[in-house]
């Protein structure tokens, strides 16, 4: 297994090849020239004494690639700083990830104001931990002098596949973000991986939208380019009106995601000629099934919807016959195991209608049960470690059950279990059956107090036309494998969902709203089959 200093050194003599950004282009021939020329002024900028970490708050532009360069030529760690989170919360992920610097920009250097007072909960770090930071502007005079003080001769100092190359956060969608180890094997493991798989060569072209601070970008877009020796593309922000105009503008063979940009570049206008583009592969994770059918249809292309996460514990492959809505076939070694008494959980039993007849004896967490896998640890955490691995198997949180031929269906995080009249439901299978209703761009379903005992099914929708209650109501009576338990009770009608960066949606924000908010929130009292607006201020029968 190489390094990431290797798959960059390899580029070293290309002057064809390199990452586009807007309008400019640097080649990778360059781009190690000037990664040699960060990694030395690195050494200049890290304090002795200290771990030698640096975070980078930027969106995609090329200085994080060449930042990122630094790091795997000088053993040094990068830390990828989320760009939407500010104040104190964003000077705890400067504490906790010992970052004696931080590069950032004139457009997100106002992040940092009130990142002087830690928040709440922080009060982990140890006694007399220095959490002084140094904030380097590159929008600024000072960057120029400090490069033109640093050598672009600087000779790469020698790293192993298991040393520690980025922290990478979780998005924080049930608690407060951890900062994942993340080695050069885990980073360049599946760049290798998926660059043969999909046999890209020097002549494609990698296409990196989703932000580079979180793990998809890292291990499934910016590696692949590097591994595969071709061009990459950098896109500041996702967009959806401009990803079939990059795809056509760079030539873009290769793009990746995470979470729900393919519904967002589905709801824009469609044409009869978006098929002709070079787009070969679409690779990414937590698709729905009907985003990812109808994305491969619309625009001609082999989209491929895997699942993993940063901690990259468990890992599940698409495979081309799984069934529409499942993940792929439980790897070896994956077990699906009840979390109350760690034994293997029950083969999913279906009726004549698709009904999911045993979800409380089927539905248990995903478990490494032969070790860690690619997980090395949260940074500095040992009680999340302990959280994570016990008893030799990696628990990863995520909830999911198995059909009678292995197939595995993700049923939701075990942090967003539904408890419902006495029985454990999952929210995704929920969410893929309310997908199926035209009129529903997107969907979130989550539990909210229920005045007896346990949860009520809630569910917030963002439609693409005008909500129609009535023409909903019949449309959830007509599903045959939606169950009375799981038939929504509440319905907020939303114009978006409150998401992370990388696209995920804040469940926990929205069950802690409830129905009080300003979107309009229609309920079904007990027993009736229609919904009824709800008056603000009041709580549903």
């Amino acid at each position: 297994m190489r390094t990431v200093g290797d798959i960059l050194l390899a580029l070293e003599d290309d002057h064809d090849r390199g990452v586009h950004h807007e309008d400019s282009f640097v080649s990778w021939s360059v781009h190690v020239r000037e990664s040699r020329r960060r990694a030395a002024l690195l050494e200049q900028l890290l304090p002795p004494g200290r771990p030698r970490h640096f975070g980078v708050l930027l969106d995609n532009v090329p200085e994080f690639s060449l930042l990122a360069g630094a790091a795997a030529l000088s053993g040094t760690v990068l830390v990828g700083l989320n760009t939407t989170r500010r104040g104190p919360a964003l000077a705890r992920d400067i504490a906790i990830s010992d970052c004696a610097v931080v590069f950032t920009d004139s457009a997100h250097r106002v992040q940092l104001d009130g990142a002087d007072t830690l928040p709440d909960g922080a009060d982990a770090l140890p006694d007399g931990a220095d959490t002084s930071t140094r904030v380097v502007d590159i929008d600024g005079d000072e960057w120029k002098l400090l490069l033109e003080s640093a050598s672009a001769e600087y000779v790469a100092r020698d790293s192993s596949p298991e040393d520690l190359f980025m922290l990478i956060f979780t998005s924080g969608t049930s608690g407060h973000p951890k900062a994942v180890r993340c080695t050069h094997e885990k980073i360049c493991g599946p760049g290798q991986m998926l660059a043969e798989r999909f046999e890209l060569s020097t002549d494609d072209v990698v296409y990196l939208a989703m932000p580079m601070f979180h793990s998809n970008s890292m291990m499934a877009s910016w590696s692949v380019a590097l591994a595969a020796g071709c061009s990459l593309v950098l896109r500041s922000r996702f967009s959806a009106s401009g990803f079939l105009p990059d795809v056509r503008r760079y030539g873009v063979t290769y793009a990746n995601y995470v979470g729900k940009p393919l519904s967002f570049v589905l709801a824009t206008p469609p044409a009869g000629d978006d098929a002709d583009n070079p787009l070969r592969i679409m690779y990414g994770n937590e698709g729905s099934a009907t985003a990812v059918a109808e994305f491969a249809r619309r625009f001609g292309t082999r989209v491929i919807d895997g699942f993993g996460s940063t901690e990259g514990g468990i890992a599940i492959p698409s495979t081309p016959d799984a069934p529409a809505g499942a993940l792929g076939r439980l790897p070896d070694g994956i077990e699906i195991l009840s979390p109350d008494t760690g034994k293997v959980c029950a083969v999913a039993e279906f009726d004549d209608s698709g009904r999911l007849r045993n979800a409380a004896a089927a539905t248990g967490e995903l478990v490494n049960v032969a070790g860690s896998g690619a997980f090395a640890g949260y940074y500095a955490d040992p009680a999340a470690d302990a959280e994570r691995i016990r008893d030799g198997k990696y628990w990863s949180g995520d909830l999911a059950y198995r059909d009678i031929d292995g197939f595995v269906y993700f049923a939701g995080r075990s942090s967003g279990w539904l408890r419902v009249d006495g029985e454990n439901l999952g929210s995704a299978p929920i969410e893929r059956i309310l997908l199926r209703w035209s009129g529903l761009r997107q969907v979130c379903v989550y539990g909210v107090p229920d005045p007896d005992v346990g949860d009520r099914v809630m569910a917030a929708l963002v439609p693409s036309t005008d909500f129609d209650p009535e023409a909903f109501a019949r449309f959830l009576g007509e599903q045959p494998d939606l169950g009375p338990k799981q038939t929504p009770s509440l319905v907020r009608v939303c114009a978006s969902l409150p998401r992370t960066a990388t696209f995920k949606v804040l469940a926990r924000t929205l069950a802690a709203q409830r129905w009080d908010c300003a979107d309009p929130v229609w309920y079904r009292p007990r027993g009736a089959s229609g919904f009824r607006l709800l008056e603000p201020g009041r709580t549903p029968d």
